[in-house]
């Protein structure tokens, strides 16, 4: 049924979220076609990308999608403005995933153009996880985050994803490494997701390991901490006084997801409401297309 009687808005994935100008740049990337258009929309990208002034996260957020939508973009302006910061940055993020030792270089270089800003150095810190280096060698860019941003949420999100098994990591390096954040993290930090995150993830690596541990995976979100997670994120991540960073609605999204997948659906409704039927890839993706398993999900509440 439509959530609280009303009729249930259209799921769509929103690289974007609810920053209502990135999405305007974004459709602007998606509907341009030859290089005419192109000094207009680096202009664009440039603009927006100044307006975040030190709103870190929201910068973050920003340079991560356009280096996504538009890679070439971003190194056109790099060879246009080669000192440019945010050239530099969008070029330090664009780069990871086809050349990390590339990404490397520029952040160096990325850095000294703008050595307050956290991004580049979350992007070296990406590149480090891609190439799989160890720990060592994160560390000292993981303590220059930190000592621009403390609760840098993609930054986090990134050492998460290095200590997990499949990667560096191990059950005991993730629970130390959330152990430590959360004892000193504000309730309201960028970085609340963290907990929930790894619990979402491990239910999937439940899920995938086949035989008990799959069978197990059902009673998964009855377990006591895993509940414990579910109703605090419940209860504190609507409140009319939490600040909201940048990927406020991702977050929401994932705590939707796994109260659906906890059969805890009268929770799950004020989140989806929340939400406003903007999706994210994951978790949805596990289960499949992932606006449609949202519109599945958000149809059983």
């Amino acid at each position: 049924m439509a959530l609280f009687g009303q009729k249930r808005q259209t799921a769509r994935v929103a690289p974007e979220l609810d920053d209502v100008a990135l999405g305007r740049v974004l459709r602007g990337i998606a509907a341009a076609r030859g290089p005419g258009p192109r000094d207009l929309l680096i202009a664009q990208m440039e603009r927006l990308l100044r307006e975040t002034g030190d709103d870190w996260d929201r910068r973050c957020h920003r340079v991560g999608v356009l280096a996504q939508a538009a890679p070439t973009l971003a190194g056109v302006w790099r060879e246009r403005r080669p000192r440019d910061p945010d050239a530099l940055a969008l070029s330090t993020w664009s780069e990871p995933a086809t050349d990390p030792r590339g990404a490397l270089a520029l952040c160096r270089a990325a850095a000294d153009a703008g050595p307050l800003d956290p991004t580049p150095w979350v992007g070296a810190l990406a590149a480090l996880r891609q190439l799989g280096r160890p720990s060592s060698e994160l560390a000292p860019v993981w303590q220059e985050i930190r000592a621009r941003d403390p609760w840098h949420r993609e930054a986090h999100l990134q050492i998460l994803g290095y200590l997990s098994p499949e990667e560096q990591g191990s059950q005991a390096a993730l629970r130390d490494f959330l152990d430590d954040a959360v004892a000193v993290m504000p309730w309201d930090a960028p970085t609340a997701c963290l907990p929930l995150t790894a619990a979402v993830r491990q239910y999937h690596r439940e899920r995938s390991g086949g035989g008990i541990r799959a069978l197990g995976a059902s009673r998964y979100w009855s377990q006591p901490h895993t509940a414990r997670l579910l109703d605090q994120a419940s209860a504190h991540w609507l409140r009319p006084d939490r600040r909201r960073h940048a990927a406020t609605v991702a977050d929401l999204g994932m705590l939707a997801y796994a109260l659906v997948r906890a059969g805890r659906g009268g929770d799950a409704g004020h989140v989806f409401a929340a939400v406003g039927g903007l999706v994210t890839p994951w978790p949805w993706n596990y289960e499949g297309d992932p606006a449609e398993c949202f519109t599945d999900y958000s149809g059983r509440v």
